[in-house]
């Protein structure tokens, strides 16, 4: 049975749920009067984050910061997964599909620490305050694959066509967590409603406002680097045509020359000059010549 007693304490316990069944929810709901609505809701892979009050239940939805790497970045369930916590009387229940990463910490930290004055309320925020943590910990991963990719493209000077794409993956992780964090402001605030000191519930919204503020500086300079990029490449393929037209101005008139001679009329009298062959070739060297000193002079 995956309902497991994580810590107990003196006046309340800590319940955690792991990939729930449909008997452990009903369990739930029978032993400790939990709306059904509420308990489906964790089992709902793209559900957004929530807070909502049921006779003396207190439900926070969460979603934290996920290590795992998908292709398709469509929605929020690509890039986090749910937490469920359960706030009733004497009791928290954490509710979530697969292993989580702040209850484990937060699991470990009790242990060690084993405080006498933590209470249900505040061992709620430690879990909020962890997942805000699983996103500062992307954010932070985010920012050094972009310093990555910039200091590949100005200071090694490369231009592979995977780095457009990488820039494009960050572009849509950084708009997708921003997003999350911006609808966790709703359950966010809802802390204020516990028993706990206003200055500990500051802590979590200033956590949760730093870390939208580095996603959306990594979010904007991902787009100037995309825009840089594409700026980049048009430039060298600019070099190229710059090249390749360098080339025509010096073979355009030769060419020209060599295509006139070889059309060989019976009237045409140079055929028959003795020297005819080396007055073109020295008036095909003229020509050249005098294309780049023109060149030259015009800086080009």
């Amino acid at each position: 049975m995956p309902i497991e007693q994580k810590y107990k304490h003196a006046n309340w316990e800590w319940l955690d749920v792991i990939a729930p069944t449909e008997e452990d929810l009903q369990f739930l709901h029978e032993r400790y009067h939990i709306n059904e609505m509420l308990l489906e809701d964790t089992i709902d892979p793209n559900h957004l984050p929530k807070y909502e009050e049921v006779d003396q239940v207190k439900f926070f939805l969460t979603r934290e910061s996920t290590d795992l790497e998908r292709r398709a970045l469509n929605n929020i369930s690509d890039i986090s997964s749910k937490l469920g916590i359960f706030l009733v009387p004497g009791l928290i229940i954490t509710m979530h599909r697969a292993q989580s990463k702040s209850i484990n910490k937060v699991y470990e930290e009790l242990l060690k620490e084993k405080p006498d004055d933590i209470t249900r309320d505040r061992l709620a925020l430690r879990l909020a305050l962890k997942i805000i943590k699983t996103f500062d910990d992307e954010s932070n991963t985010l920012l050094e694959i972009m310093d990555a990719i910039e200091n590949e493209i100005f200071l090694k000077n490369t231009n592979q066509t995977n780095q457009i794409r990488r820039l494009y993956n960050l572009k849509r992780k950084s708009g997708l967590n921003t997003r999350i964090l911006n609808i966790s402001a709703e359950w966010i605030t809802k802390f204020k409603n516990l028993d706990l000191q206003e200055v500990e519930v500051m802590d979590l919204l200033d956590k949760q406002k730093d870390v939208i503020a580095d996603f959306d500086h990594v979010n904007a300079q991902t787009v100037n680097l995309i825009s840089m990029f594409l700026a980049l490449s048009d430039q060298k393929a600019n070099q190229v045509m710059k090249l390749l037209a360098i080339y025509s101005v010096y073979f355009l008139p030769i060419t020209f020359i060599a295509g006139i001679y070889g059309m060989n009329f019976d009237n045409m009298p140079e055929l028959h000059h003795k020297n005819g062959y080396y007055f073109t070739l020295g008036l095909m060297l003229l020509i050249v010549v005098i294309t780049f000193i023109y060149m030259r002079r015009k800086r080009w």
